[in-house]
């Protein structure tokens, strides 16, 4: 092997162990539940308020015995904030909204990922949190072409000419929501939880599992 040929096997080599090593450095957590168990990666670098945020409510056990209240089989499965008698669970300060760059590292909400829930309030995600089980673009947050003002933008069918750069990033309709990780193990599980049959429940007119559906614990994998 002459030394050019050295030289490039070396820097393949290098850049192949990083990746290893980088995937290996993801945290996981285990998501045990009474119809399975799954598990998730998490992506610290490309949403780290929001992961920071999620493992502090996973250390103090904040989601033990809370349930999936919300389930629709077409949509998501979403849960973490209520126990088994609807009470809600005591939160903390909200999170920042990090959807955009969440995005631009990637991150879609597509089948698989975990996403915040919020309210209509882009900065009001505490502790629940929703598993896509199909592809749902249309909760992604809207990408903002450069320049200020904006040349053009287009919304839902609408064209927009010389807007104030601000004025669409802060456009409460355009932040989507963050996704902070994804089901590496376990889609079986949440396909049992996506079928299940679905009603009335507590405070909530539609959409609660007939039978609970609990989160029995979620762990930090080691």
């Amino acid at each position: 092997m002459n030394r050019m040929r050295f030289f490039r096997w070396l820097a393949a080599f290098l850049l192949v162990c990083t990746a290893v090593s980088h995937a290996q450095t993801l945290p996981r957590v285990q998501i045990v539940t009474n119809m399975g168990s799954i598990e998730a990666e998490l992506y610290p670098e490309k949403a780290p308020k929001t992961v920071a945020n999620f493992l502090q409510y996973v250390h103090e056990k904040h989601y033990d015995q809370t349930i999936f209240h919300r389930v629709i089989s077409n949509f998501m499965i979403q849960g973490g904030g209520y126990d088994n008698n609807y009470r809600p669970r005591p939160t903390r300060t909200p999170v920042l909204h990090e959807g955009r760059q969440a995005l631009s590292g990637g991150l879609k909400n597509v089948t698989g990922t975990l996403a915040m829930a919020r309210t209509n309030d882009p900065h009001s995600a505490t502790d629940q949190f929703f598993i896509n089980v199909v592809d749902n673009a249309f909760l992604d947050p809207t990408p903002i072409p450069d320049g200020d003002p904006v040349a053009k933008f287009e919304y839902q069918g609408r064209v927009y000419t010389n807007i104030a750069r601000a004025q669409l990033l802060g456009a409460p309709q355009l932040y989507g929501y963050t996704v902070f990780g994804r089901v590496v193990q376990g889609m079986d599980v949440v396909n049992r939880i996506r079928s299940v049959p679905t009603g009335t429940g507590g405070p909530f007119p539609t959409d609660v599992p007939r039978t609970p559906v609990i989160i029995q614990s979620i762990t930090v994998l080691p």
